[in-house]
Parts: structure tokens; C-alpha cells; sequence
């Protein structure tokens, strides 16, 4: 059947709002190994999720290809081979494209069809979803696969609507590019995107103003080729490499040194940073066990990166604007670069630091601060998302009772280990908030949570029962364990990180992401599926299903649980 063919409006297993990782994963899972009907709806003319729309001068991942990329199947792994060590926008596409036609995918992808609300129906037992192309869909369960960093965020400043250039965020990234030689490009926003898109526009643009709201560390990524023996190792080496996956906190095919960052002496803990930033990359974290979790250790990575930054950039005063002082080392997002640092001392890049001189309006030519304004005739976004919480909440979500998933979370979001929320029935999130998700290497994540759902509804169908709703005290518990993991760590003490929500005015200060690590994690979801779902209610509903005849409804109680 053709893609997009599949007629809209009728019932089906299972609807999955998203074509990225997550709901190609998902749509394999639960059609093909399941036997399930399942329709997918995507709001982009491709697949790709975060990768269709992220194609931003420079945009590249931060987990190295061999990890980032879908592990369930050994043909896929041994079939494919990366070019670099860090992906880029293009390749990672066409990743995601030869997976969605190698598992023929495309019959139940509807594209172009962005949801505009979902409405659990309960009489019926069904999620009723409609999209801004005027279709009507119902399913028994609904997969929100819309990624944790799909909702662009960008700051309502004054004047934006004057701006006579052009205006581009790098989320939304047009598929026809921005035209940037030869013109003068404001970037606002100095976060992982930011850092990655300064240098590749320095080197287009006729002048390059970075507008920075918060200086941040950074480690170069020595992004590279792989080699054709890197890759026959990959190959050849599959179920290692998971095993250290699957062990680490984050999901990377490294673990962190077994050592202390206290325990060594001042030389050889220099050596080791050196060697670690030589090295690039994400394992820089990895150099010692307690960089995220003891603020003395902290102090020792990020002293060492603020005298890396005084080294590269030429001018003090510069050097001095870009160092961070306000947040230890990897407690907000930590970025890798390719020149980042080295890109302020080219002659037509200028840095204006937002706290000591702040943005007042925007203008028909450009950006004025306080000091002056700045001509433009391109002003760029990298003011990232709103996260996790946000790709959920414009979704339109409407659960039992008429209980908006907006009021639900109004202070705060709330789920039972980032799977389900109470009041929600039949309604999974994959990568949800209380998950560890963007603290992770993403596909490892998304992998646990799609099989973890698969299980779930295969043991459903084995019980005869069709119903499952998270329940409000298991996320109470979960919430106080998410806040505690949060505690547990430096992280909290990044005031401005997205991962708190600090980058939308208005947003709750809450610590969305479970940072108890993945392995811990995944051994907590194993544990409450074979304790029968604890946290969960269960139940049959009085509807009729092929060969089941019509069951009583247990009202909201678990029919097991």
C-alpha cells in the first residue's frame, strides 16, 4: 500500500503521534511483532522526529554514531555503517530513512497530519485524535512519540515583528536554508545549539554577532571519520558494546573511570584531563566518577576547562565574557564543539554578553542592546525548546473526566516513570518527563520505553484485559524519587537549564528528567512489570473486541493490578 494511502477515521489498535526514533520503533514493535493495527502520525512531510526539522548550519549529534542508532536488531546493526564518529543532520536522515523502508514502515505513516487534539472517550474506550487537515482517528491506546525536544522556544521580544531580515530558529530550520554569505547574522542563544552553529556561520557570514545570555562550557568534539577498521569492530563487536550501554548511567559505550577526582594527585588528574580533552567528546564526563556528583570534583573538570578557554581565545576581555562561573561543569546540558571557542577570534565575530549588556528591543534593522544597536540583516534562534513538557502540552490532551493534561501538570509535570499519567487512561509517553531521556544517549532510552510498552500490552492481551491507567499515588511516589535523584547530583544547581525549565517564562521550576541513571532505571521498570504492573490499574472495559464478547467495567478500579 502507498504511503499515506491508509483511510483516515477508522479504529485502530494503536495510534502513534510521531515518526522520529520513537515512533518508528514503536510502529515496528507493536505492528510487527505484535500483530497490532497501527497508524502513525506525523506532523512533517518525512520522517526523522527531532532530525527532519533540526537541519541548522552545523547540527551534528553528541553521541557517537555507533551508539546512536537502533540496537534491537542485528541486521540493522551489521547492515548500516556510519561515516563519522558525530553524525550530522544529513546522515542521521538518512538513517532514519533506510530503517522506515528496510522494515517497511511507510504503509502506516500518515505524513503532513499535525494533531491538534486528543480526547479519551470513555463510554467507547477510545482516544479520539484530530488534525489540522480536518481528520478524525480513534484508537484504544495512544504512544505519544513526539520527542523531548521538539517545541521551539522563542522569546517574545519586543520589536520581533519589525524585523524587516530574516528570522530563522534553528528547530525549525527551513528545508531551502537561510542565505547567509555575504550577510550579517545575529545569533541569539549559546547553548549545545548555539555552539555548534556559530562556527559553520562565522564562516558564511559577512559578520557574525553572538548574543549571549549565559556563557557555557564546552569540549571539542574531534569529530572524525571512522575508519573501515573502527567500523568492522562495531560490526563485529555488537553485544559488548550493549552490555556497556545498558550498564552506563547515560547509555553511552563508555563507562566512567572508577576513581575519584580527589584521589589523585594534582599532575596526573591534569594528565587525565588532558588526555580526556585530546581525546573529545562526551567521555571528557567520563574521566572521573563523581564529576557530577561532588562539588570539589566538579571544581577540578571545570577550572580546567575555563584555562582551555583562556588559551584559545585571543582577546582576555573576550575569553573573560565566555567563561562560566555560575553553574559547575555538565549540570546544564554539556555541549562538544567543532572551533567553537577558537571562532571568537576570527575578525568579523563579535560576542555582546546579554547580562552586562541586555537586549532592549528589536528593530527594523537589527538588535538593539543597551549600549547600541546591532545592524542584522539574519537574526537565528538558538534559544532551544520547550522541553520534555512542552511537545506533550500542544498535543491537546484531554483524559478522563474532561482533565486537561495542561491542568494536570499546571505546577509541574507528573507521570509514573515517565510512562503514563494518572487520569490518562490507555495513553503511554515514550521519553516522557520523569524519565531519564535527554540525560541519556536517546535511542537506548527509547528503546526500554517501546519495549517495555510492547510487553505491557502483549501481557494485557493475554489477560483478556484492554485497560491501563497510571495511578496517582504511584506518581506522587515517583515524583519525590525524581526530585531526589535530581538532589543527589549537581544538577539542580544550574538556575538557567532547560532541564529545570528555565528557559520559559512562566514554566515550573521543576527537574523534569530522572537522573538515577539508566540502569538503575531500567531494573525499576523490570520490577514493576513483574510485580503485575504495580502503580498501574488494570481493568476490562464493557466494549466488544474480536472474540472476547462483551465484559463487565470495573468503573476506574484495577481488574489486576
Amino acid at each position: 500500500m502507498p504511503e499515506g494511502s491508509m483511510p483516515a477515521g477508522g479504529e485502530q489498535d494503536v495510534l502513534v503521534i510521531g515518526a522520529g526514533f520513537s515512533g518508528l520503533y514503536a510502529l515496528h514493535a507493536l505492528r510487527d511483532r505484535l500483530g497490532l493495527s497501527v497508524t502513525v502520525l506525523e506532523a512533517a512531510d518525512g520522517v526523522g522526529g527531532t532530525w527532519h526539522w533540526n537541519r541548522y548550519p552545523g547540527a551534528r549529534c553528541d553521541s557517537e554514531s555507533h551508539s546512536y542508532c537502533y540496537a534491537f536488531s542485528e541486521e540493522l546493526w551489521r547492515e548500516w555503517e556510519w561515516t563519522e564518529r558525530y553524525p550530522g543532520h544529513e546522515e542521521i536522515r538518512r538513517y532514519l530513512n533506510w530503517v522506515a523502508d528496510r522494515l517497511d514502515l511507510r504503509r502506516d505513516i500518515r505524513l503532513g497530519r499535525r494533531v491538534t487534539e486528543a480526547r479519551w472517550d470513555e463510554a467507547a474506550g477510545l482516544w479520539r485524535v484530530a488534525t489540522e487537515q480536518g481528520e478524525r482517528h480513534a484508537a484504544r491506546f495512544l504512544i505519544a512519540a513526539v520527542g523531548c525536544l521538539s517545541s521551539a522556544n522563542i522569546p517574545a521580544i519586543e520589536g520581533l515583528e519589525s524585523f524587516q531580515g530574516r528570522v530563522a530558529h534553528t528547530g525549525e530550520w527551513p528545508r531551502e536554508g537561510v542565505e547567509l554569505a555575504g550577510r550579517r547574522v545575529g545569533l541569539i542563544g549559546t547553548g549545545s545549539t548555539g555552539i555548534q552553529a556559530a562556527p559553520v556561520i562565522a564562516e558564511q557570514a559577512a559578520h557574525l554577532t553572538v548574543f549571549q545570555r549565559t556563557p557555557n562550557y564546552s569540549v571539542p568534539a574531534r569529530n572524525a571519520p571512522l575508519s573501515p577498521e573502527f567500523r568492522q569492530w562495531v560490526r563485529e563487536n555488537r553485544a559488548e558494546i550493549l552490555r556497556v550501554m545498558h550498564a552506563t548511567p547515560n547509555g553511552h559505550p563508555f563507562a566512567a573511570r572508577d576513581q575519584s577526582a580527589l584521589e589523585v594527585e594534582p599532575a596526573e588528574r591534569e594528565a587525565l584531563y588532558e588526555a580526556a580533552w585530546a581525546r573529545g567528546g562526551m567521555q571528557f564526563r567520563a574521566t572521573f566518577r563523581d564529576i557530577l556528583t561532588d562539588k570539589a570534583a566538579n571544581d577540578t573538570a571545570s577550572d580546567f576547562i575555563r584555562r582551555k578557554i583562556r588559551e584559545i581565545v585571543q582577546d582576555p576581555e573576550t575569553a573573560r565574557k565566555l567563561t562560566p562561573t555560575d553553574h559547575p561543569y555538565a549540570a546544564k546540558r554539556p555541549p562538544i564543539d567543532s572551533g567553537y571557542f577558537e571562532t571568537f577570534n576570527r575578525p568579523n565575530v563579535t560576542l555582546v554578553d546579554l547580562r552586562e549588556d541586555p537586549i532592549e528591543r528589536i528593530t527594523p534593522r537589527g538588535v538593539r542592546t543597551r549600549s547600541g544597536e546591532h545592524a542584522l540583516d539574519v537574526l537565528v534562534f538558538a534559544t532551544g525548546f520547550d522541553a520534555l513538557t512542552g511537545p506533550l502540552l500542544r498535543l491537546n490532551l484531554t483524559g478522563r473526566e474532561g482533565l486537561t493534561l495542561a491542568e494536570a501538570w499546571r505546577e509541574g509535570p507528573r507521570s509514573w516513570l515517565g510512562l503514563a499519567v494518572p487520569g490518562f487512561p490507555n495513553l503511554f509517553t515514550v521519553t516522557g518527563p520523569g524519565s531519564p531521556s535527554v540525560l541519556t544517549n536517546m535511542p537506548v532510552a527509547i528503546e526500554q520505553h517501546v519495549e517495555w510498552i510492547e510487553r505491557c500490552l502483549r501481557e494485557m492481551r493475554a489477560r483478556g484485559l484492554d485497560r491501563i491507567e497510571a495511578r496517582a499515588e504511584a506518581a506522587a511516589r515517583w515524583g519525590a524519587e525524581v526530585n531526589a535523584a535530581a538532589q543527589a547530583t549537581l544538577l539542580p544547581m544550574a538556575a538557567s537549564s532547560w532541564y529545570l525549565g528555565a528557559n520559559v517564562p512562566g514554566k515550573p521550576r521543576v527537574f523534569m528528567p530522572y537522573a538515577g541513571g539508566m540502569a538503575r532505571y531500567r531494573a525499576l521498570c523490570e520490577e514493576v512489570a513483574a510485580k503485575g504492573y504495580e502503580g498501574f490499574a488494570l481493568a476490562r472495559s464493557a466494549r466488544i473486541d474480536a472474540g472476547r464478547g462483551v465484559v463487565p467495567n470495573p468503573a476506574h478500579g484495577p481488574d489486576a493490578a
